[in-house]
C-alpha cells in the first residue's frame, strides 16, 4: 500500500543491472498497479490529527514529510490544513521548507503534481507560487534511496507493501546495506519506517496506516527493537475489519504514532467506526491530556526489545505477565512444538496410501487438517512419500525401483520446484525432511487458523501435514497438555501475541504456541494432574477451565476474564 495506492512492483529485469537502472525501470514501465488501495478521507484527517498537524498551529513553522505520496490523499490534505493555518503573504517563500513529499512512479508523480499545482490556484494562490511550491515539495526518487534535507516534524502517510521477491535483488541488496530492519522477508514497509523514525526532529511523531503483521512477527523484530531502544510507541490503533480504505482489503492494517522521545504509556484503541465525527473525537481521546474516554485504554510500555508488542487482549495482560513471570516456556517445561512436513509438490508426493506404488518403508500415513475436524482423529487414508534415509540424507533411487518409478513418472512437476532448483541432484527430497520416529510418537495437534483452540490428540500413528502444528512431550502427559491447550489460558497467550485475522481468527503457529507458559510436571501435586488428564480425555471446555484455573491459581476475576465459560454460568 503506497500514500494511497497498493503498488505491488512486479518489473521484468536484466539478471545484472546497476542500481540507478533498476530504480529507473521501476519508475517507468515497470510498475504495475493491481488492486489500488485508496485510504479514505476520514482516516486521513485522524492521523493527521493523531501527530497534531492541526490548522491552530503555525504550520508554515514545522515541516512535514509523507514518504510515497501516492495519488496525493495524505499530501492534499496536509496542504489544505498548511494553507488554512497560514496568514502571510510570500507563500512561494514561507511555505517552501514546510512539506517534502516523495513519489518514485513517474506517471503517477506528474499526475499527482498537476493536481497538486491546480489546487494551489484554487486556494488563491498565483501560478507562478504554486508552480515553485510544487517544485520544492515534491521530490521523484525512491525514498529509501533520495536525499532528503531533515530532519521533520511529522511524517505520515502509507507506505508501500511490497513483498521482498518483486523488488529486483540490486535494490534489496542495497536496502540491506542501509537498513538493518530489512530481515529475514520483511516488506519493503519495514525500511520505509526505520528511515522516516530517523529523519524524525526530537519531539516529532511519525504515524502511518500499514499492515500490523511486523509488531508481531519475526521478521518485525529488528524494527520493534529500534522502537524500545530510541523511540515511544504513543498510540496504537487497530482498523482491522474497518472499512479504513475505499476498496476491500487483504492486509491488517493498524494506525501507529511513534514519537522520537521516550515515554512511559501507551494508548490503544480497537477498531473504531470510519466517521469524521467519531474520528476526531477519538483523536482527541488518544492525544489529550484529560479524563479519556472509555474507546481509549491506556498500558504501560509495551515495547520491550524485540518482544511481539502485546497489543490486542490488553485487559488481560496483566495475567499475561503474572504468569510469564512464575512459570517456564511450554519447551522450557518439556514439550516440543513443531510444523508437519510441507512437500511443495503435494499432489506428487501425497495420495492414498494403497495409490502410493512405492516400497512400504518408504511412505508413512498421514494425518490432514480434513483428519481432526470433528475434534478427534477420522484417519481418510492417505498417505506422504518419504524419501529420506532415517539418518539422515536421501535414499538412492537405485536401491528402491518402485520409488525411482513412481517419482519419476512425476518429475517435471517434482523439479520444478524451487528446493529442486537450488540443489537438482537432490531434485526428489520433500521440502522438509520426514523423522518417521515422529509419526509413532504420541501427540497434539493443532491446526493453524482457528477462532478457538482445536486440540485433537493422535496416539502415534500418522505423520502430520503441513498445515498442522505439533506438540509432544517426554514429561508432560499429553491429555493433560491437551486440557491446558483447549482452555481460555491458550487463547490468552495467543490472542496476545498472535496476528488475529478477519473474523476474530488466531494463528495458532508454533512462534505463539511457544509463548504459553505451563507448570513443570514434576511440579504439579497429583490430585490436579488427575483432574486435568481426565478433563483432557473428556474434552469438556468447562472442566478444562476448571482444572487449569486450579492449575494456575487463577484468582476469581482472572477465571472471569480468562475463562469465559465461568462468567456465562
Amino acid at each position: 500500500m503506497s500514500g494511497h495506492a497498493a503498488h505491488l512492483y512486479q518489473p521484468t529485469l536484466p539478471a545484472f543491472c546497476d542500481l540507478a537502472e533498476a530504480v529507473e525501470v521501476l519508475a517507468s514501465s515497470g510498475i504495475e498497479e493491481r488492486g489500488a488501495i485508496f485510504t479514505r478521507p476520514e482516516v486521513v484527517e485522524f492521523i493527521l490529527d493523531l501527530v497534531g498537524y492541526t490548522p491552530e498551529k503555525p504550520l508554515h513553522q514545522k515541516r512535514l514529510l509523507e514518504p510515497s505520496f501516492g495519488g496525493g490523499d495524505f499530501l492534499f490534505a496536509a496542504v489544505r490544513r498548511l494553507l488554512d493555518a497560514y496568514g502571510g503573504n510570500n507563500p512561494a517563500k514561507d511555505l517552501a521548507p514546510a512539506l517534502r513529499a516523495v513519489e518514485l512512479h513517474r506517471a503517477t508523480f506528474a499526475d499527482t503534481a498537476l493536481k497538486l499545482r491546480e489546487l494551489l490556484v484554487e486556494r488563491g494562490l498565483e501560478a507562478r507560487d504554486a508552480a515553485a511550491l510544487c517544485d520544492a515539495w515534491l521530490v521523484r526518487d525512491d525514498f529509501l534511496l533520495t536525499e532528503l534535507d531533515g530532519p521533520y516534524d511529522y511524517v505520515v502517510g502509507n507506505p508501500p507493501y511490497v513483498r521482498q521477491e518483486l523488488i529486483p535483488q540490486t535494490l534489496i541488496d542495497e536496502y540491506r546495506r542501509r537498513f538493518a530492519t530489512v530481515y529475514d522477508r520483511a516488506d519493503i514497509y519495514i525500511p520505509f519506517i526505520e528511515r522516516s523514525l530517523g529523519l524524525l526532529a526530537p519531539g516529532g511523531a511519525l504515524s502511518f496506516i500499514c499492515a500490523d503483521r511486523w509488531m508481531k512477527n519475526r521478521y518485525g523484530g529488528p524494527l520493534r527493537r529500534l522502537v524500545a531502544d530510541r523511540y515511544h510507541l504513543r498510540v496504537y490503533v487497530d482498523m482491522v475489519d474497518t472499512p479504513a480504505f475505499l476498496s476491500d482489503v487483504i492486509a491488517y492494517p493498524a494506525i501507529f504514532v511513534i514519537g522520537n522521545e521516550k515515554g512511559t504509556v501507551t494508548r490503544l484503541a480497537h477498531r473504531p467506526a470510519v466517521d469524521r465525527k467519531h474520528l476526531t473525537a477519538l483523536a482527541c481521546g488518544l492525544t489529550s491530556d484529560g479524563e479519556l474516554p472509555s474507546s481509549v485504554k491506556e498500558v504501560g510500555i509495551v515495547t520491550k526489545g524485540d518482544d511481539p508488542w502485546l497489543l490486542e487482549a490488553f485487559d488481560g495482560l496483566e495475567v499475561v505477565r503474572r504468569l510469564e513471570g512464575l512459570f517456564p516456556t511450554l519447551e522450557e517445561a518439556g514439550c516440543k512444538v513443531g510444523i508437519g512436513v510441507a512437500t511443495g509438490a503435494d499432489q506428487a508426493f501425497i495420495g492414498p496410501m494403497d495409490a502410493l506404488d512405492v516400497e512400504d518403508d518408504r511412505k508413512l500415513p498421514l494425518v490432514m487438517t480434513r483428519d481432526i475436524s470433528s475434534g478427534s482423529v477420522k484417519w481418510r487414508g492417505y498417505g506422504v512419500i518419504n524419501p529420506f534415509r532415517d539418518e539422515g540424507g536421501l535414499v538412492r533411487l537405485e536401491d528402491y525401483p518402485k520409488l525411482k518409478r513412481f517419482l519419476e513418472a512425476r518429475k517435471d512437476e517434482i523439479a520444478g520446484r524451487h528446493v529442486a532448483q537450488k540443489a537438482p541432484a537432490n531434485w526428489y527430497r520433500t521440502i522438509d525432511r520426514i523423522y518417521p520416529e515422529l509419526a509413532a510418537k504420541p501427540k497434539l495437534l493443532i491446526p493453524d487458523i482457528k477462532g478457538a483452540a482445536h486440540i485433537v490428540y493422535e496416539g502415534g500413528k500418522l505423520y502430520p501435514h503441513h498445515n498442522l502444528y505439533f506438540v509432544t512431550s517426554d514429561t508432560w502427559d499429553l491429555h493433560a497438555l491437551q486440557a491446558v491447550l483447549m482452555s481460555g489460558i491458550a487463547r490468552l497467550f495467543i490472542a496476545a501475541y498472535s496476528t488475529k485475522m478477519r473474523g476474530g481468527y488466531l494463528r495458532f503457529q508454533a512462534q505463539y504456541l511457544r509463548r504459553i507458559r505451563v507448570p513443570y510436571w514434576k511440579d504439579i501435586s497429583e490430585p490436579v494432574r488427575r483432574h486435568l488428564i481426565e478433563a483432557g480425555r473428556r474434552g469438556d471446555q468447562s472442566d478444562c477451565n476448571d482444572a487449569v484455573a486450579e492449575l494456575y491459581g487463577l484468582t476469581d476475576a482472572e477465571r472471569l476474564l480468562v475463562l469465559p465459560d465461568r462468567e456465562a454460568a
